[in-house]
């Protein structure tokens, strides 16, 4: 919710929403997403009884539903594109289908005179982590493997430093040579990982975590205070991991939201295309809040018939995920 807040002021461009950058972090937000991934894909590895059943659940949770947006957006967009048919459904629009449904959206994240008049023309723009987060899915079982060889704390460490180590590298390369390419590398699978590491670090440790909590949500909060002044980013992915994760799994309230349904993953990847859709019938000119509100509204009807018609159904009857929403 926190992203498709801040998207409605990007994406509109409205001076009058800008106030949500101000209080919002869409980058903290996907960080956040990246730490409950760590933990989540983490634990499934470990309670699976094969890789043929890791690999099986990663598809059943993720793909149904990007399945679904990606050739939704892809035949819908005819209904809303400047262009005559036969000028969408051309070339473009079959390398959009394709490279997109490979979690390629990069290649080509725009359709034929879809949204051309809107500040940003991609369709959605948001799906660019799934790409990431399939990388980690094919990354966790070599870390398992080589937890179990050399032990957690070696491996999971080494790699927390090691990712922050490139976030540091490609950060002075891209003041040494402004290139706008760093910051976009930096935002890639290296950079990240290491939020998906904190994650998976308390998923280990949580028995641990949850007997001293106190101890380490105080200092982790402590973090996020002082950063205006003092740079903290070495520890700042553990203190957020911290933060999430305790409202996750012990503060009394949050965590039980799941029982609703996981509408969460739904919301994600249907928000952008649905605010450029709004943008562009000029709902959000008529006035920034109505269509702000109006989307919010779709959003979470749609996140709705997702979750209970593409996404449960091909879950496994055994999944965390429906016996958190039969809690």
């Amino acid at each position: 919710m926190i992203v498709f807040l801040v998207h409605g002021y990007v994406l509109s461009n409205n001076a009058k929403l800008a106030w949500f950058t101000q209080i919002l972090s869409s980058e903290i937000a996907v960080k956040s997403f990246f730490v409950v991934s760590g933990f989540l894909i983490f634990m499934s590895y470990e309670n699976s009884g094969s890789m043929g059943s890791y690999f099986s659940k990663r598809v059943r949770r993720i793909y149904p539903a990007y399945f679904s947006i990606v050739v939704l957006c892809a035949f819908v967009g005819a209904l809303f594109t400047n262009v005559s048919w036969t000028n969408f459904f051309s070339s473009e629009w079959l390398k959009y289908l394709i490279v997109n449904l490979l979690f390629l959206n990069f290649l080509q994240p725009d359709l034929p005179g879809l949204f051309s008049e809107n500040p940003i023309q991609a369709v959605d723009g948001a799906l660019w982590t799934l790409k990431i987060e399939v990388m980690f899915y094919l990354c966790v079982p070599l870390f398992v493997i080589a937890i179990r060889k050399w032990g957690r704390c070696p491996i999971l460490l080494g790699t927390y430093a090691l990712s922050l180590i490139y976030i540091v590298a490609v950060e002075v390369w891209g003041v040494k040579t402004g290139s706008i390419i760093y910051p976009a590398l930096q935002r890639q699978l290296p950079g990240q990982l290491v939020f998906f590491i904190s994650g998976a670090t308390l998923y280990y440790y949580l028995d641990i975590f949850k007997h001293s909590w106190l101890w380490l949500l105080l200092p982790s909060i402590g973090v996020f205070a002082i950063k205006p002044w003092i740079p903290v980013a070495w520890v700042e992915p553990m203190a957020l991991g911290v933060v999430v994760v305790y409202l996750a799994c012990i503060f009394p309230c949050l965590g039980n939201f799941g029982k609703y349904g996981d509408f969460s993953y739904g919301i994600y990847i249907t928000h952008f295309p649905i605010l450029q859709v709004l943008i562009s019938s000029g709902a959000f000119d008529y006035s920034p809040y109505f269509g702000l509100a109006v989307a919010g509204v779709l959003i979470l009807a749609t996140s709705y018939i997702f979750w209970h018609f593409i996404e449960k159904p091909f879950l496994k009857k055994s999944s965390h995920y429906l016996e958190t929403s039969h809690g």
